[in-house]
């Protein structure tokens, strides 16, 4: 069974970079699609960015586009959100999941499409 455990969370200010890890153990993600996901206080948990396996296919929110960036370093069962230009509305819990089901060739977008998830990191934009 896969664990993957969030890193990198903090208290920013805006227009500060932050970069997320997550390290997975138990199982190596190197063939699967992994994303990113997000949750403010009160809201649902929405999509940020996913990747597919080699990360040649990527997909982002609206609200992050040309903003974050999601990468992979399979060799190290690892996988990054770079964040930067941080928004007082990127305030949340970011959540690291991933999609084990099946050979990672495409992104996925929906929360229900991804089987592992993390525990989450809190990041904390201040205006």
């Amino acid at each position: 069974q896969v664990q993957l455990v969030e890193s990198g969370g903090g208290v920013v200010q805006a227009g500060d970079s932050l970069t997320l890890s997550c390290e997975a153990s138990g199982r190596a993600i190197s063939t699967y699609t992994m994303g990113w996901f997000r949750r403010s206080s009160g809201t649902e948990r929405e999509f940020v960015a996913s990747a597919n396996w080699r990360a040649d296919k990527t997909a982002y929110a609206d609200s992050v586009k040309g903003r974050f960036t999601i990468s992979r370093d399979n060799a190290k069962n690892s996988v990054f959100l770079q964040m930067d230009s941080l928004k007082p509305e990127d305030t949340a819990v970011y959540y690291c999941a991933g999609v084990l089901r099946s050979v990672g060739f495409d992104v996925y977008e929906r929360s229900d499409q991804y089987d592992a998830w993390g525990r989450g990191t809190q990041v904390t934009v201040s205006s």
